[in-house]
């Protein structure tokens, strides 16, 4: 399958690429020659075969969120491990503005 250059211009403008003159030529064959190759697909005999999309039989593990409601440290104690200096019961830090 031949792309024309218009199709590959189309393509790149959807993905927000700025091909070159060049670029564009060289995509031209060069996607053209994966389309060609994708088109032999169509010759493999897939009667009966199962469309699949994972192969591996493996599933996703999720465990159930459980909320804690004990608190690991108090709010004070970690101001106090703060080397910064505290003011009015919050770490000061330099300007970043």
């Amino acid at each position: 399958m031949k792309l024309t250059k218009q199709q590959v211009e189309h393509v790149a403008k959807l993905a927000r690429l700025g091909l070159s003159e060049k670029e564009v030529e060289k995509f031209q064959i060069q996607l053209s020659g994966i389309l060609d190759y994708v088109e032999q697909l169509n010759e493999v005999d897939t009667e009966g075969v199962e469309p699949t999309a994972q192969v591996t039989g493996l599933t996703n593990v999720t465990r159930e969120d459980k909320v804690k409601t004990h608190v690991l440290a108090k709010p004070e104690k970690l101001i106090e491990c703060s080397p910064m200096p505290i003011e009015k019961n919050q770490i000061k830090v330099k300007s970043v503005f």
